[in-house]
């Protein structure tokens, strides 16, 4: 595909019955009201949120999509619920996402992801509305050896030092298997989305960088930061939510394009965190913070860039906002909101200004 810097086309999404596991997280969230806009009937699968604020409260998504709060380990409140919602298209976000917490709590990041997975999976073989699926894992899925400087392809070894990244790598290797065995002689056609890092406003996720700098800035606090020179492929959360919908679209028309994309900037476009806090200070105007790597911390990769070319080449996927101006929006929708504008409409300007609806 030539046609670089492709949207993602209402035509397609008008009326269309969506699936969407994960919607009151935070790429969820920015996820269903794209959806929305282009006109998509969506329905919800996932836990309460777990933060307070959260994107999903805030923007008042209730109103605007059907929600169903169900844990993805039930698999039988699951199954009953995909079959009810009968959808063409579904999207896979629900996770236990965070790195460090999965250290506190392996058994729970194995159990909702990996099994989470196969039971959304099994309901999908019983589901004959079903047309095409995103599966969404993460950049951490690779075999990442510490010394490795290239960027990741999607054909590289699967593995995770971490239960979160050997969660997520272990997904891949379920979603394989269920299409191969059962989705792909039911004419279901399903991908993998691994995503790098994503900004954004609406974050209020532990362990997150941009979100802990204003937590800090808004109380007056300095910004601890742990890893200064840690590397990672930062994008603004649109980046990827276009990737999604471009892939659901693509599959539909192509099946042969299943299997697994990166999405992400270039490897040469990767940013150290001091990098995207420089840039987060300059954009906030004030804020101090405390460089105090802590060699305690657990394992996590110093280096991480992805090789984006399949979804380029494939899907047309060129990102349209660089780091900067990726960073300058997700500090302007923080302090928007803190002056009282509301989420959603915040979301809706960027969408608008992204080019979200043609």
């Amino acid at each position: 595909m030539e046609d670089l810097d492709l949207m993602p086309t209402a035509a397609f999404w008008r009326g269309r019955r969506v699936l969407l596991t994960g919607h009151t997280g935070f790429k969820g969230a920015w996820l269903a009201q794209w959806l929305i806009m282009l006109g998509a009937k969506v329905t919800g699968i996932a836990l309460p949120p777990d933060t307070s604020p959260n994107l999903f409260a805030a923007a008042r998504l209730q109103e605007l999509l059907t929600s169903h709060l169900c844990d993805l380990r039930d698999a039988a409140t699951l199954r009953a619920l995909v079959a009810a919602s009968e959808p063409e298209i579904v999207f896979h976000l629900a996770a236990q996402a965070l790195v460090r917490r999965s250290y506190r709590e392996p058994v729970n990041t194995f159990d909702t992801n990996v099994m989470g997975t196969v039971h959304l999976l099994e309901a999908l073989r019983y589901t004959p509305s079903v047309q095409a699926a995103v599966v969404v894992t993460s950049d951490k899925v690779y075999r990442n050896d510490a010394v490795r400087h290239a960027p990741f392809k999607e054909t590289d070894p699967l593995g995770g030092h971490d239960p979160y990244s050997a969660s997520k790598a272990a997904c891949e290797i379920v979603v394989a298997s269920y299409r191969d065995s059962f989705l792909r002689e039911q004419g279901v056609v399903v991908a993998t989305a691994r995503a790098g890092n994503v900004i954004g406003g609406g974050d209020w996720a532990e362990d997150r960088l941009i979100p802990d700098a204003i937590k800090a800035w808004l109380a007056g606090d300095a910004l601890k930061i742990r890893k200064p020179e840690a590397l990672r492929p930062w994008q603004h959360v649109l980046e990827p939510a276009r990737g999604y919908l471009l892939l659901a679209e693509q599959i539909a028309a192509r099946p042969g394009l299943v299997g697994a994309y990166n999405f992400g900037p270039v490897a040469e476009q990767a940013a150290s965190v001091r990098t995207v806090v420089d840039l987060a200070v300059a954009a906030y105007q004030k804020g101090e913070v405390v460089y105090a790597e802590d060699l305690s911390d657990p394992h996590e990769a110093q280096w991480l860039a992805l090789d984006p070319t399949r979804a380029r080449i494939e899907l047309g996927l060129e990102a349209r906002w660089p780091l900067k101006q990726a960073i300058d929006r997700t500090i302007g929708w923080y302090r928007a909101y803190a002056e009282g504008r509301c989420a959603r409409a915040l979301c809706e300007s960027d969408l608008l200004a992204y080019g979200a609806v043609r």
